[in-house]
């Protein structure tokens, strides 16, 4: 009878930030501004590798799809926080909740899965250059990148396929601005060890796995770089991957951060913010401000829509004058 008077959760209240009060507008054009320039730096980013034969590698190409995951993590979090900042929380169905908890899972593993591949590339580039473009040719871009996919398809499907069996009966609120799995499992009635157990090996697997990737990557391309005689060979070889070290340590700095020291709260929320919004913002950034060959694909992109714009402008102010003030005079 107990079990049967049990009401299950059909609505989730988000707090957001709750400390704000006069500063929500201000805040709320601050995050729009940012999901504006997020979107619009990353798909430049895409736009940009795409028209530049130059930028048809395999670097770019994984950096295209870290700018499609960034799009994702940016998209999934944002529209939904700013509803949530204006109106100082913000309700939002069961159902979409763990809608947005899939989709921001899938953007965090995919960018992990993508950052690893990438320093994977930059080590096969600085670490085995004469059998570079045999190693990483197209075939296997295209195999790494549908690999990783069904990586995390099948992760979310095991997450789906747990949490549809748990019962939510309550409380309705989360004091966070998305709908996280920890927050999600407090609300839980069931027994939630398998999810967390669950959750353990995932992250050891699409977390810390990864990371271990990526440091022993830079440990042979630094080993790599210090054999290069030259100050100015090892400055030029290692600019090649210091973009992308630099996402690196911005990424995962700020997602180890967040999961495993703060217990506060405020602090964990400002950490998350960082890295579902800062983070998308500056990668591109990052790769366009540091990196010569986006640069002059840029600029050869700007100059050409320039010309293009101006050869329109051209024929659409030199077009003839009325036929009527053409026709011949009568007799």
């Amino acid at each position: 009878m107990q079990h049967h008077n049990v009401s299950k959760v059909t609505e989730i209240l988000l707090l957001g930030f709750q400390n704000l009060k006069s500063f929500n507008f201000c805040f709320f054009l601050l995050l729009l501004i940012i999901y504006c320039v997020t979107l619009c730096g990353n798909l430049l980013i895409i736009l940009v590798v795409s028209y530049s034969r130059s930028l048809h590698s395999p670097m770019y190409f994984f950096l295209t799809q870290l700018s499609f995951s960034d799009i994702l993590l940016s998209t999934t979090i944002v529209p939904n926080m700013l509803q949530v900042v204006l109106y100082e929380g913000s309700s939002v169905s069961f159902i979409g909740c763990l809608t947005q908890y899939h989709f921001f899972s899938c953007s965090e593993a995919l960018e992990c899965l993508l950052l690893t591949v990438m320093s994977y590339d930059r080590y096969q580039a600085i670490c085995n250059p004469l059998h570079y473009t045999s190693v990483m040719d197209l075939t296997f871009c295209i195999k790494a990148i549908l690999l990783c996919w069904l990586v995390i398809f099948a992760t979310v499907l095991m997450i789906f396929l747990t949490v549809s069996h748990f019962d939510f009966c309550g409380p309705n609120v989360i004091d966070h601005f998305f709908c996280d799995l920890e927050p999600l499992l407090e609300l839980s009635c069931s027994d939630t060890f398998i999810m967390k157990l669950e959750t353990f090996f995932l992250v050891l697997f699409l977390a810390i796995c990864p990371v271990i990737v990526i440091i022993v990557s830079y440990a042979y391309i630094i080993f790599t770089i210090l054999k290069i005689p030259s100050v100015t060979g090892r400055k030029k070889t290692f600019s090649t991957c210091s973009a992308h070290l630099s996402v690196v340590s911005l990424y995962y700095g700020s997602l180890i951060t967040t999961y495993i020291f703060p217990r506060q709260q405020n602090a964990k929320t400002l950490l998350s913010l960082f890295y579902t919004v800062v983070t998308p913002l500056l990668n591109p950034m990052i790769y366009s401000l540091s990196n010569t060959d986006i640069k002059q694909a840029l600029k050869k992109l700007f100059n050409n829509c320039f010309a293009i714009f101006q050869v329109n402008w051209l024929v659409s102010h030199s077009a003839l004058p009325p036929k009527e003030k053409h026709c011949p005079s009568t007799l």
